[in-house]
């Protein structure tokens, strides 16, 4: 009896917590229209299922007795996994991880906060916007007035490049900010300039300066370190960072030849195809920060891996986005390019196949879940677009072309802004309006130039420009947190890619050869061609070949060739000599 009335007496007691408790919204375009019919302010709380802090934020604020009465009493809630909408993860991307986004019952932005919040202080919050609902005074972001042309002004080129050199921490490498990560565009551009000795030095500082963030035990990367040091990581492993360090690693191995990248590279496959691979041959999204939600886990995470597994594993968030497939397929593929891993390539052609199998659209676009609801995200196009034509650079495999371009026009006719850029989603309707998004542009600009001088398209030519002149725009140029990625697309449109073209039979051993030795040559930016004439003209046969008994390789440039190089060491020869030399 005691027993029944202990129970009875808790139930009673949280009667009042259940009754005030808010009902949430994971459908934004409901959630607005509440909004509208109830003329309350809507609040968006944009999560990520891996973040520590979202976990506290959920455990101590959110699920405080006073806030609870308050959100059910006065407003409309909406929680929303940043992961499963890039719209509003890109739109909110610089309020952190949780996004704390409040809007008029029109829709308008009223107060954005970043970060966890205390329950007494959000409160406050929540107590001062209902009696003042009017936007804060914020400072806006000038609007975007495209370049007229795709071409990097002088001015503006001097202005990246200083702020490039102005954003490099000299002491412990990496940018100077107060978390230290691994900037993929920062070190790609120094690796692409790495005949500089000073480019060549932040390459080699920043990457042995990360490998602090490189779990030991499991591989992956933590994605960041607080405080300004290496030494501090949030133990997070989500795809968008495992995928830029091991492109990361992946080119400084084939640019500096230093064996501690190539270690760093293959700990971020063994991770990769040891946790967030799907059976089915696409790639989960994410690892938690924390074995325990909301509790830190850097005492688990200096366990070995008895230790670990005798605890539990970090929760796998095995949700399977087009993006966070595409992105690890074209770091895979690239990781093949530069080491000949065939573990890397397997995977990378399965996740291929997976992207093909499971969320292609008959548009010719990709869905970003399972579920299609006729919303459309660029990066879930664009991603397996650029890991579609990796895959081409390294099988010479035609429907990998094929595939890559047919990506790339769902993406000119989904998502081509006006008067410039690529908009972020294609929404119809949406309650918070797609934008572009800068890092997509950068990745679409290149995507569309490389693709060019493989397809000889204009129309592939023509959308590299309109991306690049969004790039190029003044309000870009002032305020781009992203400068080494304008400066590597900027560079690319202004030049022709390494071309390097093998021709013989596929079965033929040394047009093998041949072809690793092309494949094994530095840099990212790159046309790699093997021609069998069996199977009939290139798809932008711009060069002609002449035809010998044995297969031969060359080096192009401006639709003019060498002389024809017959042995693999002889071809890595001239390939050195033209690098050394300069494109």
């Amino acid at each position: 009896m005691r027993r029944i009335l202990l129970l009875c007496f808790l139930l009673m007691s949280a009667l009042p917590a259940l009754a005030t408790a808010p009902g949430w919204q994971t459908d934004p375009e409901r959630a607005f229209a509440r909004a509208r019919e109830t003329q309350r302010p809507l609040f968006l709380y944009l999560e990520a299922r891996w973040c520590h802090w979202c976990h506290v934020m959920q455990q101590e604020t959110l699920s405080d007795p006073a806030v609870r009465a308050e959100l059910s009493r006065h407003y409309v809630v909406l929680k929303v996994d940043h992961d499963a909408n890039p719209l509003l993860a890109n739109r909110y991307r610089d309020y952190g991880w949780p996004a704390l986004i409040f809007f008029d019952a029109d829709g308008r932005e009223i107060v954005k906060r970043a970060g966890h919040i205390a329950a007494a202080d959000f409160l406050r919050l929540l107590q001062a916007i209902v009696r003042d609902p009017s936007p804060e005074a914020l400072a806006g972001i000038a609007p975007v007035v495209p370049a007229a042309t795709p071409v990097l002004a002088a001015t503006a080129r001097a202005q990246l490049l200083r702020r490039h050199e102005q954003s490099y921490d000299a002491r412990l490498g990496g940018l100077a900010t107060a978390q230290k990560f691994i900037d993929r565009d920062s070190v790609e551009y120094a690796l692409e300039h790495a005949a500089e000795p000073r480019e060549r030095r932040k390459a080699s500082q920043t990457l042995d300066a990360a490998q602090a963030l490189i779990d030991p035990v499991w591989g992956g990367a933590y994605q960041y370190s607080t405080g300004g040091n290496w030494q501090q990581p949030h133990y997070e492993k989500i795809m968008r960072s495992q995928a830029g360090v091991l492109r990361s690693y992946a080119l400084a191995w084939a640019r500096l030849q230093r064996p501690s990248d190539l270690r760093a590279a293959q700990a971020m496959r063994d991770y990769l195809l040891g946790f967030l691979r799907d059976p089915g041959g696409g790639f989960y999204v994410s690892q938690d920060a924390d074995l325990v939600q909301g509790r830190k886990a850097g005492d688990y995470f200096r366990l070995d891996d008895a230790g670990r597994r005798a605890l539990g594993l970090p929760r796998i968030d095995r949700s399977l986005y087009a993006d966070a497939s595409g992105q690890a397929a074209e770091a895979l593929a690239l990781l093949y390019e530069t080491s000949g891993d065939a573990a890397a390539l397997e995977a990378a052609l399965a996740a291929g196949r997976w992207l093909q199998r499971e969320r292609l659209g008959k548009d010719g676009s990709y869905r970003h879940g399972a579920r299609d609801d006729g919303l459309r995200f660029l990066n879930d196009t664009l991603a397996p677009a650029r890991a579609f034509l990796a895959l081409y650079r390294v099988t010479a495999d035609r429907i990998w072309l094929t595939r890559a371009t047919a990506a790339a026009d769902a993406i000119r006719l989904r998502f081509s802004a006006q008067p410039a850029g690529f908009l972020t989603a294609s929404a119809a309707g949406s309650p918070v309006a797609p934008l572009p998004d800068l890092s997509e542009n950068i990745a679409a600009a290149r995507l569309f130039n490389l693709l060019q001088h493989y397809s000889g398209r204009p129309q592939d030519a023509a959308a590299a420009a309109l991306a690049m002149r969004y790039l190029a725009a003044d309000a870009i140029i002032d305020q781009a947190f992203e400068e080494a990625g304008i400066l590597l697309a900027a560079d690319e449109l202004a030049q022709p890619p390494l071309h390097l073209v093998v021709v013989g039979a596929k079965q033929d051993s040394n047009a093998r050869a041949l072809f690793d030795a092309a494949l094994r040559a530095p840099g990212s930016y790159k046309r790699l061609e093997w021609w069998d004439p069996a199977e009939g003209p290139l798809p932008h046969a711009d060069v002609q070949y002449p035809r010998f008994a044995r297969a031969a390789a060359y080096v192009c440039s401006a639709g003019r060739c060498s002389t024809p190089s017959f042995e693999a060491a002889r071809y890595r020869e001239a390939i050195a000599r033209l690098q050394a030399g300069g494109r």
